[in-house]
């Protein structure tokens, strides 16, 4: 957002014009959502706390009781400062006290380009709180690039934001403690973007095309995925055939390790082929797109077929065993198309990635050229040239078991037919989340599947 601002600066818009912007969309949003109440408006030194001025200004004169609290006074000669001569009303002690007999309070204390905890007299007044909270761009203390609490941060009930939305308005726990996002136009103009360059983006059919299927299309056209079977794991690869199928793949092969798992296989869906000659199956140049990994034990034999899935050339989904299989070794998975780890096996393959996540899915695209899904409730995508999906459309009920099986699935689908790596991984990701709601609370991963084509279509284009 400071650069925008910069750039925007730099293009001939003053400051002090996209300040009381920011006020006024402020003001405006807290007297759509709330009567007049005795308001408090904590306001900070920096710009954060100068919109802060402005909204405090705009709704004493629409007739509310506003009182002021700054933390400290804006530097002289400031655009802050300019709006803090503009107040007229009272300004009261930045003080618990003030915060706990407020009927609403204004958080324009710190931004989303804070870089040191929120502690001490800062935590103590926001911690205070005990109405409904309005926070100016994030709640202080969440980190806008990463989502990250830094020291304390309060629970808003509404957070404006300007311009574009930021990472931490999309990623836990920062995303529970905006409460509604209210996006904001401010005056800056989209053709700040293209010098900024911004390498992340919220999940949505604006990053990625699903195509609807034309008149003369036939199952060979639409690609063929192979799933590799474990033993007494058969469910799994049931999952990723179902999940591969519906997303679109016109053909699926499930490679069984042996006879008796071959007959479990194919006592499920008639559509499925089911082999037991693996290496058949791999040596068909016809069949582009291998799942490895869901039901598979995370041992040296599974090492051993991702590697030689990769050097023969093919498109390799790595889910579960795969990565379980790579602990500690991300060489292992190079020359993947797509990672899909959870929480767990990401850490068992590249270590815990901390407070950064944005920046260590980045890292870990990067380290093994792969296309890298963190998935979770705010599942992210890299890949490895630096681009950062973040997702937000998937319902706590996707939370059960055998629905990242489903999501292989689908990428893998998706890229049969022919989307790129990160196109196909984060279309994916957004397809299982609407999948998920409209299969509704208490779904099941066998649920999805009746669903999934449903959720493609409604993003088919021509």
């Amino acid at each position: 957002m400071a650069r925008a601002d910069t750039a925007a600066i730099a293009g001939g818009v003053p400051g002090v014009v996209l300040m009381e912007a920011a006020g006024r969309a402020v003001a405006r949003a807290a007297m759509r959502r709330f009567r007049p109440v005795r308001t408090l408006v904590l306001a900070g030194p920096g710009n954060n706390g100068g919109d802060g001025w402005v909204a405090a200004r705009l709704l004493e004169q629409a007739g509310w009781p506003v009182v002021v609290a700054p933390l400290a006074l804006p530097r002289p000669g400031g655009d802050a400062a300019l709006a803090a001569a503009r107040w007229r009303g009272p300004v009261v002690p930045f003080s618990a006290a003030e915060a706990a007999r407020a009927g609403l309070v204004v958080d324009a204390v710190f931004g989303a380009g804070l870089s040191k905890p929120v502690d001490g007299l800062a935590a103590d007044v926001l911690g205070a709180v005990r109405c409904p909270l309005v926070a100016v761009d994030v709640p202080s203390g969440v980190d806008g690039a990463t989502g990250e609490v830094i020291g304390f941060a309060p629970n808003a009930a509404l957070t404006v934001t300007f311009f574009r939305r930021k990472p931490g308005h999309l990623l836990y726990p920062g995303r529970a403690l905006c409460g509604e996002t209210v996006l904001a136009d401010i005056g800056l103009p989209a053709s700040v973007l293209p010098a900024i360059g911004p390498r992340a983006w919220r999940n949505g059919p604006w990053l990625w095309r699903i195509l609807r299927p034309g008149a003369a299309s036939h199952k060979y056209a639409r690609g063929h995925v192979a799933v590799a079977a474990g033993k007494g794991m058969t469910g799994a690869a049931r999952l990723v055939a179902t999940g591969a199928r519906r997303a679109g793949a016109g053909l699926l092969s499930v490679a069984a390790p042996d006879a008796a798992t071959a007959a479990v296989l194919r006592a499920g869906d008639p559509g499925v082929i089911v082999a037991e000659d693996r290496a058949a199956l791999l040596a068909d140049v016809r069949i582009g797109t291998w799942v490895i990994g869901p039901g598979l034990p995370p041992d040296e034999g599974t090492r051993a077929l991702l590697r030689e899935t990769v050097s023969a050339g093919r498109q390799v989904v790595a889910d579960a065993g795969a990565l379980r299989a790579a602990a500690g070794d991300p060489a292992a998975l190079a020359g993947c198309a797509v990672l899909t780890p959870h929480a767990g096996e990401f850490s068992a393959v590249f270590g815990p990635p901390g407070a950064d996540r944005p920046g260590a899915v980045r890292a870990a695209a990067a380290a093994t050229g792969a296309v890298l899904v963190l998935k979770g409730a705010d599942t992210l995508i890299a890949a490895p040239d630096g681009r950062l999906a973040i997702n937000d459309n998937a319902p706590p009920w996707l939370a059960t078991g055998g629905t990242g099986d489903v999501l292989a699935g689908i990428v893998a689908g998706l890229l049969a037919q022919g989307m790129p790596p990160f196109e196909a991984a984060a279309a994916a990701v957004h397809v299982h989340g609407e999948a998920a709601r409209r299969a509704g609370p208490g779904m099941l991963a066998e649920d999805l599947g009746s669903v999934i084509a449903h959720a493609i279509a409604t993003y088919w284009l021509d």
